[in-house]
């Protein structure tokens, strides 16, 4: 997906993660590093490797679980980049409005 945010001049280009009425939650390891499951499975990037999720990446997404109730809600999309560390991306910013989303990447 390619979206535009107001708080950017170029556009930002991310990976739809979860849609509408996908279930998402936050599994948290012993170590403390958290997990992102999307129905179900633990999300994971191009590499295999899971999206790690800790700080204020963890505290952002858990926030729109628990206020969703662990669905993604109309409208709104789950954009992650490729990072299993974090990048630019819901971990940052929240689930993304159906408005800001300008087009979509091909190959």
């Amino acid at each position: 997906m390619v979206c535009r945010f107001s708080f950017r001049r170029d556009p930002l280009i991310k990976i739809a993660r979860a849609v509408p009425g996908d279930r998402f939650a936050l599994e948290e390891r012993a170590d403390g590093v958290s997990l992102l499951l999307v129905n179900g499975a633990v999300l994971t990037n191009s590499a295999g490797r899971p999206y790690d999720f800790t700080g204020r990446r963890k505290r952002m997404l858990a926030l729109y679980a628990r206020d969703y109730k662990g669905v993604i809600p109309p409208d709104s999309y789950l954009l992650l980049g490729d990072a299993a560390e974090g990048s630019l991306d819901s971990g940052r910013f929240g689930l993304a409005a159906r408005e800001v989303i300008v087009g979509k990447a091909v190959r």
